[in-house]
């Protein structure tokens, strides 16, 4: 899971509908991408990180850290 974004999307009371629409993609696909199920796209990572105004650093984990916990 990637615990970061999930975190930093509830601290600006975002849901995943919400960021679904944003990346203009529907919310099962977008939950799978934060469930860590399906890898987000470079792009898809610069637009989210512009949207929340946070380095890509402080929201995406390393794919051998999905499944650990939070940084």
């Amino acid at each position: 899971m990637q615990w970061n974004l999930i975190i930093s999307r509830k601290e600006l009371k975002l849901s995943q509908v919400d960021m679904a629409k944003e990346l203009k993609m529907s919310k099962d696909t977008y939950g799978r991408k934060e469930r860590g199920e399906t890898q987000f796209t470079a792009d898809e990572m610069f637009l989210i990180s512009d949207f929340l105004g946070k380095p890509i650093d402080q929201i995406f984990l390393r794919r051998k850290c999905i499944n650990n916990a939070v940084k």
